[in-house]
């Protein structure tokens, strides 16, 4: 599908915008998963996590985001949406469920670098940060036993960086000397920014392009990183929501057009 595809009216909804895009590029994070727990944090992730189990992952469970395990589509934003209630999954239960490896978290970075080490702790010297971001929160233990992927709303040289000032969720070169059974478990599936879409899948493990949104181009992509991206022969463009994935987003996901705010909306 060519970029110009973007622009081009669905019969059903109207044209995809970015922020759909990029909420579909999270739903496929998850595809293949199967029968884990689905934990995206923020809201774009929220809803690609949503998406992704009302179409091809309805084997996963989901969190209301406080404590109970909802059967149903909920939408984003509304503590007080219909919730049919499946399991009640208190924060203790996380940790137990957290050491079986299953489930996949799609988190934030304010850094992130060639390897996948990502930052959310702090900006500069952690002795004396220029800035103090949220800490190291979960990271180092998402990392060593379940799948991590990242969502990452500004690409730019500032967050796509040579090296992360504070390492919150360590990267394939650091986990490379630790124990096989940590090498075994460690996998930072894939990347997703408001240009495109990466992973890891080679002999290096270095970020490499799978994909770059409609209206983007691969210098785009590399100018606006601060590494040398690990490109293939040709670049795929990131697919278009359906007019399914559409009609969910828009009118049972978030029919207040909250993902929105991460796109200047």
């Amino acid at each position: 599908m060519c970029s110009s595809d973007l622009h081009a009216m669905s019969a059903v909804t109207g044209p995809a915008t970015l922020d759909e895009i990029c909420a579909v590029a999270i739903a496929e994070t998850f595809r293949g998963d199967g029968e884990i727990l689905c934990n995206p944090i923020g809201t774009t992730p929220i809803i690609g996590g949503r998406l992704a189990r009302a179409t091809f992952e309805p084997d996963m469970v989901m969190t209301d985001t406080v404590a109970f395990l909802a059967a149903n589509t909920l939408p984003v934003g509304d503590p007080d949406a219909e919730r049919l209630i499946e399991a009640w999954m208190p924060y203790r239960d996380i940790f137990d469920l957290l050491w079986s490896g299953r489930r996949h978290v799609v988190m934030g970075a304010s850094q992130i670098d060639a390897s996948g080490n990502q930052n959310l702790a702090a900006i500069g010297d952690w002795r004396r940060p220029k800035a103090q971001l949220l800490g190291l929160r979960g990271a180092p233990g998402n990392l060593v036993n379940h799948v991590t992927s990242y969502w990452v709303p500004n690409h730019s040289t500032r967050t796509f960086v040579p090296t992360v000032d504070v390492v919150s969720g360590p990267g394939y070169d650091r986990v490379a000397g630790l124990s096989a059974t940590v090498r075994a478990n460690h996998e930072v599936r894939r990347v997703v920014s408001n240009l495109g879409v990466f992973d890891f899948a080679n002999d290096e493990r270095r970020m490499q392009v799978v994909s770059v949104h409609p209206g983007v181009t691969l210098d785009q992509v590399v100018e606006a990183t601060g590494f040398q991206l690990v490109v293939g022969d040709t670049v795929d463009e990131t697919r278009l929501p359906t007019d399914d994935e559409l009609r969910l987003i828009r009118e049972v996901i978030d029919p207040r057009g909250l993902r929105r705010a991460e796109f200047g909306g």
